[in-house]
């Protein structure tokens, strides 16, 4: 939605397991994708079997009944399978786009495609009287290759979309908004539709107005002097003032410790930075999703003990790595990485 003006929300498991609300292109009205995500597979190529297999023998249990079935509501139907598995050559025309040649339902391949699928499922429809031929006219196959080059992609495409919208992103802050962007789809699904609606569903509006929010949050940060944005993040959560003087003091030690380390290799110095930005960001990403039910206050501890824990790691003899561990961290909060307020305040 941040890429294209055209894509107005997303359902996040209401009608199918994404729904995408698209501006239509004609005048007919608004485009609304029903895409399915196969996350568990066999260890094979997808086959126009699979894709017709029905449940103990169930009518309307397959998933290509299962997709054209979604088409019974105002908007035009579009569809969409996501799967980390290939497909067979005879399913190969749906991974190409809806406007590629190839996909002519005039063609060799899309004929014979059309004509299996008439076969199994002679008399099904559409709740909208659309026939199979409709749904491969309509439908993308949409092949993932891991779980890795999805994030990898994404990470790329935050960065690229934060300079071309003016603002100089590092990595691992684009690795953190993509953590709240996971989190809020995950917390939409997770939403009762029967309860709160709204809150399965996120619109571009909500998205961009959180986007200037955070992007604003990230340079003022940078603009502000050192330990600035820490004292705002701890005043947040009530901290008082003798803590907030203390995390400063962590951070400056850490400060000066990471750039010329007396007592650490560099290796080390970087190994330490990855583990405690990992452990902070599991922990804020339970404390967003309702997980960890605290105050700020509490989980500020939570995450110094956190730190301790890791510094307990270590191998006897070693230096004690505790004030880095938590200088490190009252870093990562300053650069706006971390929060300790409740989420939402």
């Amino acid at each position: 939605m941040l890429e294209l003006p055209s894509l107005l929300k997303i359902h996040c498991e209401t009608h199918d397991d994404i729904v995408l609300v698209r501006q239509g292109d004609t005048p007919a009205g608004c485009i609304a994708e029903f895409v399915q995500v196969k996350a568990s597979e066999q260890d094979k190529l997808w086959s126009v079997a699979d894709l017709c297999q029905r449940k103990k023998s169930k009518a309307g249990t397959s998933i290509f009944e299962g997709s054209l079935g979604r088409d019974k509501h105002n908007e035009i139907a579009r569809f969409r399978l996501v799967t980390l598995r290939p497909v067979v050559t005879a399913l190969e025309p749906l991974t190409l786009p809806l406007t590629a040649a190839a996909r002519d339902v005039t063609s060799e391949e899309m004929v014979a495609l059309n004509s299996e699928l008439t076969s199994r499922f002679p008399d099904f429809t559409s709740p909208k009287g659309n026939v199979s031929l409709y749904w491969l006219r309509n439908c993308l196959w949409d092949q993932r290759h891991s779980e890795k080059s999805v994030q990898d992609d994404n990470l790329v495409r935050l960065v690229r979309h934060a300079l071309k919208t003016g603002a100089n992103i590092l990595f691992e802050q684009a690795e953190i908004l993509l953590q709240d962007l996971r989190l809020w789809a995950k917390t939409a699904g997770d939403a009762k539709w029967d309860k709160d609606p709204a809150k399965k569903i996120i619109t571009r509006d909500q998205l961009l107005s959180w986007w200037e929010s955070r992007i604003q949050d990230l340079i003022d940060g940078l603009s502000m002097a050192a330990g600035g944005k820490l004292a705002d993040k701890m005043d947040d959560a009530q901290l008082p003032d003798e803590l907030v003087g203390l995390a400063l003091d962590l951070r400056r030690s850490y400060a000066a410790e990471s750039r010329a380390p007396r007592y650490l290799d560099p290796g080390d110095v970087e190994r330490l930075q990855r583990r405690v930005q990992s452990e902070v960001m599991s922990l804020r990403a339970r404390y967003v999703a309702g997980q960890i039910d605290v105050e700020g206050s509490a989980f500020h501890a939570l995450c110094l003990d956190r730190m301790d824990e890791v510094n307990s790691e270590r191998s006897a003899g070693e230096e004690d790595r505790s004030a880095f561990l938590k200088g490190c961290m009252y870093d990562i909060a300053d650069r706006c990485l971390l929060r300790f307020a409740r989420p939402g305040q």
